[in-house]
């Protein structure tokens, strides 16, 4: 594992983020239907989330001193795992599209972890290890609110 391989998945992480963070925010706005107001409360709790992880995330690439975030959209459409793309859809497609996406975030943040335990940065894996956790939760949410079974990516 080389600097320029940990930047990789730190740009490809934060770009997943940053993607997820707006279809989120989309679905949170965009909801609609019977259980309008407990959907809408999670999709915001979650987009938060993800949003406060933008800063965080930008701060680590600046930390480890491997490059800068993305600086243009294109650039962040072009590097992220998660597709930007939500037609409209019903309440029930709108969460599950969320969940999606956490779980390819949940997946580019074990990527950050494998990085970050190769390289010996262990600032950059325990943050992955929080993120997942708190991903993971979040997953477990949807999950539960579509009455799906639990699938989100983990490793043992």
């Amino acid at each position: 594992m080389t600097l320029d391989k940990l930047y990789e998945v730190l740009e490809r992480v934060f770009a997943t983020n940053f993607v997820s963070y707006y279809k989120a925010h989309a679905a949170h706005m965009n909801i609609r239907g019977r259980n309008f107001y407990n959907d809408h409360k999670l999709l915001k709790h979650i987009y938060k989330y993800l949003q406060d992880n933008i800063d965080t995330l930008g701060e680590e690439i600046q930390a480890c001193g491997v490059g800068r975030i993305p600086e243009t959209i294109n650039t962040v459409l072009a590097t992220s795992t998660v597709m930007d793309d939500m037609p409209a859809l019903d309440a029930d497609d709108l969460l599950d599209n969320v969940l999606q996406d956490l779980y390819a975030l949940i997946e580019v943040y074990h990527e950050m972890d494998d990085a970050g335990q190769a390289l010996k940065y262990p600032d950059v894996s325990n943050m992955a290890a929080d993120h997942i956790q708190h991903i993971a939760a979040f997953c477990w949410k949807l999950e539960a609110t579509l009455d799906v079974p639990g699938k989100h990516p983990r490793r043992g």
